[in-house]
C-alpha cells in the first residue's frame, strides 16, 4: 500500500474514532425507553411508577414492573405534589455538567477538523506526482537501471530503423563527433508503423542501449478532465527532461493529443489544442531544450498536426514496416530463445509461410504452439505444432462442438471446392493451399491461398483472377443446388470493393481511363474515413457503376466456365472433402491427376519446396523438412486489397 493510501486510512480511523467519542458523551442513557410527558403522569396517576430521579429537566424512573424510562420534564410546580400524593420514591440531583474536556472538544472540533484537512493535503501537494492536487506534475517514468534492459538484440526484422537510431544513440555518447563538422542532432524522431510491428520494442531497446536517463510517457496522460492540465504536465516533463539532460523522452500514442488542430470540435480553447501548443513551444520555441531528445510512435501519421512534423520538431521519421522474409525469420528466432524445438522445426520454412505477419503475430504464433505442445505434454514444440499455430492465429479455434446438418454441409463443401478449382485453373494466382469444412472462428469453411512469396503491388490479371475466385463459391452452389444462398454474401462484398477500385483507384478500366474518382473525407478526432466526396457528375457514376458491374460480370462468367468445364472435378473433390473434411492442395492435385490424367493446372507449390528448392541451388547443407501440415494461407496486410485468407463464411 502506497503512502498516500496509508495517511488516508490513518485520518480516516481518527476522524471515525472523535465522531465516536462525541456521540458517547453527548447522549447518554440513550438505553433507556424513551416516554412522553404525558405517558409519564398517566402512568403516575395510575400508580404505576415505583421511583424517579429528578436530574435538572430531565426525570430518570422505574416502573413497578422493573421498566426503566426517561422523559423531559416542562416547568411543572404540581410534579412534586402528584409525585407524593402517589407514594413515589424521589431521588433529586443537580443538572449534570459536561467534561471540559467534551467542552473543548466541541467548540473546537470543527476548526481542529478543517485544519488537519489542510496539513493532509498540504503534505500530499509537497509529495509530488500522483499525489492529490498535484495534477500538474508529469507522470512520465524514469526507465531505472535495475530494470531489465532491452537491446537492440532482441530487436529484429527493421534493421533500417535501427540503423538511423543508433545514430542518435551514438550522438549521446560521442557528440562531439557529429558538432565538430556543424551538425546537430535531431531534436524529435517519429517512429511510424502498424501495429504490432515494434516501435514500443524499438523505444525500450533504445532505452537499454543509450545510458543516458529515458523517460516513458503515454500522449493519453497529458489529459485530463481539469482544462489547463495537460499544458501544465508538458512544461513540468520538459523541465524534469532539462535537470536529467542529456536524456531522452518517449511519448507512446502521441496521436492521443497531437491531431490536427481547428477541426471544429471543443472549440478554440479545447484541452487537447491547449497540450498540443505546449508541446510545440517545448519542442522549438523560444527556448531551446539542447540534450533533450523526443522520440514518439504512432499509427496514424496521417491525423498529426502539420506544426508537429516540420523540421526542428520532428526532423526524422522512421518508417517500422511489416518485415520481409529474412525479417520474420530473424523475429522467429529472437521469440524461440528459450522454447525448446524439436529436430524437425525449420524457421525459414514457417517465415516464408507467414507473408503480411508482424512482429506480434509472430510472437503470438510461437506461444500459441508452444501453448499446445504444453497441453499434449510434449518435452519440445515440433513442426506440426507450430503449423497448427497458424491456422489457429489466422482463423481461429475449430469449432468441433458445432453440428452442421448433412444439407449444409454439402453445400459448404461445394462452394469451398468452387473457390479451389477456379484457382487451379487460372494462371498468376496463389496457390491453393488447403481446403476445409470444420467451421472456425465465424466461418463454416474456408479456402486458403499461400502466396510462396512476398507482394507489394498488385497487376490487373492478378486482381480479375482473384474476383474470378471470389465468384467461384456462388457459381458452384448454383450448377449444383440450382439455388443461391447468403453464404456467398461476404465474397459479393469483396469482390464489389475490389472492382471499385480498379475502377475509381487504380485507374484499371479502359473505358474511364487513368482517374482517380471521390475524394476521401476524414474525421481529424474519429481518426478515420466518414465520407468520400464525389468529384464528379451523375453520368460519370452512372458510368462507374456500369463498369464495376462489367468487371464482376466477367468473372462471374469465367468462373462458370471453368466449373461447367469441369464439373466431374467439382463433384469428385467435393464428395472427398465430404469425407475427410480437410484437404490440402497436394491432395486436390492427386484426385485432379487420377480423374483426368495429363490435364494441365496450377501446381501446389508450398513453402517447404521453395525452401528446399532454393537449398538445392545453393548447395545448402540444411536439411530439407517436410512440412506436418502445409503452410497457412496469409496476404500481404500492407495493402488494401480485400483477400479470403480468412475464407468465405456462410450464412
Amino acid at each position: 500500500m502506497s503512502p498516500f493510501y496509508k495517511n488516508l486510512a490513518l485520518w480516516l480511523v481518527i476522524s471515525l474514532m472523535v465522531i465516536l467519542l462525541f456521540n458517547m458523551f453527548n447522549h447518554p442513557g440513550q438505553s433507556k425507553q424513551e416516554t412522553s410527558y404525558s405517558e409519564f403522569i398517566a402512568a403516575v396517576s395510575d400508580g404505576e411508577v415505583n421511583q424517579v430521579t429528578i436530574q435538572g429537566n430531565d426525570i430518570y424512573g422505574k416502573y413497578k414492573d422493573g421498566t426503566a424510562f426517561r422523559t423531559f420534564v416542562p416547568n411543572d410546580p404540581d410534579l412534586i405534589r402528584v409525585l407524593r400524593d402517589k407514594g413515589v420514591q424521589i431521588t433529586a440531583k443537580a443538572a449534570e455538567e459536561s467534561p471540559w474536556f467534551m467542552t473543548i472538544l466541541i467548540s473546537w472540533f470543527p476548526m481542529l477538523l478543517l485544519i488537519a484537512v489542510w496539513i493532509f493535503f498540504m503534505r500530499q501537494m509537497q509529495a509530488g506526482g500522483g499525489k492529490a492536487m498535484s495534477f500538474g506534475k508529469s507522470r512520465a517514468r524514469l526507465v531505472s537501471d535495475s530494470a531489465r534492459k532491452v537491446t537492440f538484440e532482441d530487436v529484429a526484422g527493421i534493421e533500417e530503423a535501427k540503423e538511423e537510431l543508433e545514430e542518435i544513440i551514438e550522438f549521446l555518447r560521442d557528440p562531439k563527433k557529429f558538432t565538430k563538422l556543424g551538425g546537430r542532432i535531431p531534436k524529435g524522431v517519429l517512429l511510424v508503423g502498424s501495429p504490432g510491428t515494434g516501435k514500443t520494442l524499438l523505444a525500450r531497446a533504445i532505452a537499454g542501449e543509450a545510458g543516458v536517463p529515458f523517460f516513458n510517457i503515454s500522449g493519453s496522460d497529458f489529459v485530463e478532465m481539469f482544462v489547463g492540465v495537460g499544458a501544465s504536465r508538458v512544461r513540468d516533463l520538459f523541465v524534469q527532461g532539462k535537470k536529467h539532460a542529456p536524456c531522452i523522452i518517449f511519448i507512446d500514442e502521441i496521436d492521443a493529443v497531437g491531431r490536427h488542430r481547428g477541426a471544429g470540435l471543443g472549440g478554440g480553447h479545447d484541452e487537447r489544442e491547449q497540450t498540443l501548443n505546449q508541446l510545440l513551444v517545448e519542442m522549438d520555441g523560444f527556448e531551446s531544450n539542447d540534450g533533450v531528445i523526443l522520440i514518439s510512435a504512432t499509427n496514424r501519421p496521417d491525423v498529426l498536426d502539420p506544426a508537429l512534423l516540420r523540421p526542428g520538431r520532428f526532423d526524422r521519421q522512421v518508417v517500422v514496416p511489416l518485415p520481409d522474409l529474412r525479417g520474420r525469420e530473424g523475429i522467429l528466432m529472437v521469440h524461440v530463445r528459450h522454447t525448446p524445438l524439436s529436430s524437425d522445426v525449420d524457421l525459414s520454412v514457417v517465415a516464408r509461410g507467414t507473408p503480411g505477419f508482424s512482429g506480434a503475430d509472430l510472437e503470438n504464433l510461437v506461444n500459441e504452439a508452444a501453448l499446445l505442445a504444453a497441453r499434449l505434454n510434449k518435452e519440445m514444440v515440433e513442426m506440426i505444432d507450430l503449423e497448427r499455430a497458424k491456422d489457429k492465429v489466422m482463423m481461429g479455434t475449430e469449432r468441433k462442438s458445432m453440428i452442421m446438418s448433412e444439407r449444409e454441409k454439402r453445400n459448404t463443401a461445394f462452394h469451398e471446392v468452387g473457390h479451389a478449382l477456379v484457382s487451379k485453373f487460372l494462371l498468376g494466382t496463389d496457390p491453393v493451399h488447403k481446403v476445409s469444412i470444420i467451421p472456425r472462428g465465424r466461418a463454416l469453411g474456408v479456402t486458403m491461398t499461400l502466396p510462396i512469396e512476398d507482394r507489394y503491388s498488385y497487376d490487373e490479371d492478378y486482381m480479375k483472377n482473384t474476383l474470378a475466385k471470389l465468384m467461384g463459391g456462388r457459381v458452384a452452389e448454383e450448377l449444383v443446388f440450382k439455388h443461391k444462398t447468403s453464404g456467398a454474401s461476404d465474397d459479393i462484398e469483396k469482390a464489389t470493393t475490389i472492382a471499385r477500385k480498379m475502377v475509381t483507384v487504380y485507374g484499371m478500366s479502359e473505358s474511364m481511363g487513368p482517374i482517380a474518382f471521390g475524394q476521401k473525407e476524414e474525421a481529424i478526432f474519429l481518426g478515420r474515413e466518414i465520407a468520400q466526396h464525389r468529384d464528379y457528375s451523375e453520368n460519370t457514376a452512372i458510368s462507374i457503376d456500369e463498369e464495376v458491374r462489367r468487371i464482376v460480370d466477367e468473372a462471374y462468367n469465367t468462373a462458370k466456365g471453368i466449373l461447367q468445364e469441369h464439373e466431374d472435378l467439382l463433384h469428385k473433390i467435393s464428395e472427398t472433402l465430404i469425407e475427410k473434411e480437410t484437404l490440402d492442395g497436394k491432395e486436390i492435385d492427386v484426385i485432379i491427376e487420377a480423374t483426368k490424367p495429363g490435364l494441365e493446372f496450377t501446381r501446389t507449390v508450398t513453402a517447404a519446396d521453395v525452401v528446399a528448392e532454393e537449398r538445392r541451388q545453393t548447395g545448402g547443407s540444411q536439411p530439407q523438412t517436410e512440412p506436418q501440415e502445409q503452410g497457412d494461407p496469409v496476404t500481404a496486410k500492407e495493402t488494401d486489397l480485400p483477400k479470403d485468407k480468412l475464407g468465405e463464411t456462410q450464412a
